[in-house]
């Protein structure tokens, strides 16, 4: 999906890096709008769920999703998901996120968006943020109608 940004060079994401827990998920589960969303945003988008699956629940909860779903151990979370953004190549990358351990794929992804969700964002995150969100629900809508990436981003 190519977006177009008035005196800014465009975007042209193709793959959307998502963390799990405190961004899709609050509490380990799902809600059924966030489901309606990624099918929606499948369409266009390759969909990554990054996880280290504190609540157990990541694979029941995206069965039946159009995700990649990748879970890892607690230990080296950042790397890891900072290792996803670069073999999705960083230039068509966007990522997800709330988390101390999301920074890295921040300053991979070409474009980054912050959740100030449930569980809340950690504060350094919010600098590493191209854009910052109430919800989870308003980060998907963002992809879904991006002239509101378009509308935040112009210079």
């Amino acid at each position: 999906m190519t977006i177009k940004i008035p005196g800014r060079e465009a975007l042209d994401i193709r793959a959307i890096v998502f963390d799990y827990n405190g961004t899709l998920a609050t509490d380990g589960k799902l809600s059924d709008s966030v489901k309606v969303k990624l099918r929606e945003l499948s369409k266009s988008y390759e969909l990554y769920v990054l996880t280290a699956d504190t609540y157990g629940s990541a694979a029941r909860e995206c069965e039946g999703l159009p995700v990649v779903l990748k879970t890892f151990d607690s230990e080296g979370a950042s790397a890891f998901k900072a290792q996803i953004v670069k073999e999705s190549n960083p230039a068509h990358c966007a990522c997800v996120g709330n988390g101390f351990n999301d920074m890295d794929m921040f300053k991979e992804a070409a474009l980054s968006v912050g959740v100030l969700g449930d569980e809340g964002i950690y504060a350094g995150l919010v600098q590493r943020s191209d854009i910052l969100v109430n919800s989870i629900e308003d980060g998907l809508d963002l992809f879904l109608n991006t002239d509101r990436i378009r509308a935040v981003l112009r210079s």
